[in-house]
């Protein structure tokens, strides 16, 4: 099969490249799933995952890439709950080999049945962006109907599904980011909108949550903008400045197939709409890592076409 692959750490872009790598091995509990899109993540060239397994054991040549849709091809011994032929989306392994291929391992339970209705393009946007907001905003951030919800970057991929559903919950949403983001936050369903370049960030006011996904100053200026009781909660880094009255959480996404189903179920019904940037082939897919080419939302690979 064809693959996107890494080999060396300090090669950063110009280390990946598209390459003939074996036909995967479906593990105990694994499904071997062809994929149809693909997404990824700018930073996992950092992620010591990318480059090595849980042991700490090199796993070079390695394929990033960790969101998928596609259809289940194999199942490996003792696997229940999906079937040959079923499409399917969700979350590879951090530490395994990813989804910018034509096929990939997955553990079972990191998948998703996938609607028929639901195009793969579309699903590929969902696994890490749609429980990363979830997740941020009502497991850790514990945000309720009527409370305000600060969201950093909430034009990007994750950012723009978390505006979606915190309106949706009942939440005063403000989204932040720069000029050019303002109409499409306002569109999205966001009550107020800060330009992190020209606006002071306590405009807005005190918040119940803040949601941070961009870190550095940004991040440590957060913590005084959450109300009493409140929380920030944050992908980016662990916080270095906590708020005063408050909880300041730092995550990783966790796979969940009981949201994602909730989320597939969402999208169909048109109440969330995630913000596809760029669709590009898998031999492109070295160059959409690159900062210069980054669009806002999120980029897709298309692996395979129907």
């Amino acid at each position: 099969m064809q693959a996107i692959t890494v080999r060396d750490r300090d090669a950063g872009i110009a280390g990946m490249s598209l390459t003939d790598m074996p036909y995967p091995h479906a593990a105990e509990n694994d499904v071997i799933v062809r994929v149809h899109a693909a997404g990824f993540t700018p930073g996992e060239l950092d992620w010591p995952g990318t480059w090595t397994d849980r042991a700490g054991r090199d796993r070079t040549p390695s394929v990033p890439g960790h969101e998928l849709s596609g259809v289940v091809v194999e199942l490996g011994y003792g696997t229940t709950g999906l079937s040959v032929g079923q499409r399917v989306f969700g979350l590879a392994d951090w530490t395994r080999n990813g989804t910018l291929a034509e096929y990939t391992a997955v553990e079972a339970r990191n998948l998703a049945p996938l609607p028929a209705d639901i195009d793969h393009t579309l699903a590929a946007a969902l696994p890490i962006s749609g429980l990363t907001a979830w997740q941020g905003l009502f497991d850790h951030g514990r945000l309720t109907t009527g409370q305000t919800v600060l969201i950093h970057g909430a034009a990007g991929g994750v950012g723009s599904i978390a505006v979606q559903l915190a309106r949706e919950a009942g939440a005063r949403v403000i989204g932040t980011g720069r000029a050019s983001d303002r109409d499409r936050v306002l569109a999205l369903g966001a009550d107020a909108f800060l330009d992190l370049e020209t606006e002071q960030l306590g405009d807005g006011g005190e918040a119940d949550v803040v949601f941070d996904v961009i870190g550095g100053d940004i991040l440590d200026r957060s913590a005084a903008l959450v109300r009493a009781g409140g929380t920030l909660v944050t992908i980016a880094m662990p916080p270095k400045v906590q708020p005063k009255d408050g909880r300041a959480v730092f995550f990783v996404v966790e796979p969940d197939r009981a949201r994602l189903t909730d989320l597939a179920a969402r999208l169909r019904d048109g109440r969330l709409k995630p913000v596809i940037g760029a669709v590009r082939s898998l031999g492109a897919a070295p160059a959409a890592f690159a900062p210069a080419t980054r669009t806002r939302g999120k980029t897709i690979i298309r692996v395979t076409e129907g």
